[in-house]
């Protein structure tokens, strides 16, 4: 499974091409807000968010059936960013299911800049 492509698929809100990827009992865990979606589910949370969006799939580790992602998700006007650890359990090369982790990219907290302690990782 190429999961470059299932990426650009998300990031272009592809319908049809994203359903493509999924086994049809496959499911999405959303851990952060607490959601279990279905793929027609997921597809249509994916394609409804508003916003034209785009991305960089940072890292990816194969592991047996297992294909884990870093991947930063901004919207093209790049008013806000993301990064989504996404795990991803494969089966006859179809998702039969993901657990994924969005996060809000930010600054580190005042509290610990008054610290002055660690330093950025991209500059």
């Amino acid at each position: 499974m190429d999961i470059k492509q299932f990426w650009k698929a998300v990031l272009k809100q592809d319908e049809t091409a994203i359903k493509v990827f999924f086994h049809d009992t496959a499911y999405v865990n959303w851990h952060c807000t607490n959601e279990c979606f279905t793929v027609d589910e997921f597809i249509r949370a994916n394609c409804e968010y508003p916003g034209d969006w785009d991305g960089n799939v940072e890292r990816i580790e194969c592991m047996d059936n297992l294909i884990i992602t870093v991947t930063h998700v901004f919207p093209k006007d790049k008013s806000s960013s993301f990064l989504v650890v996404s795990f991803f359990r494969i089966e006859d090369n179809k998702i039969m299911s993901v657990d994924e982790y969005w996060s809000d990219d930010g600054e580190a907290p005042s509290w610990r800049k008054e610290m002055h302690i660690g330093r950025s990782i991209h500059l």
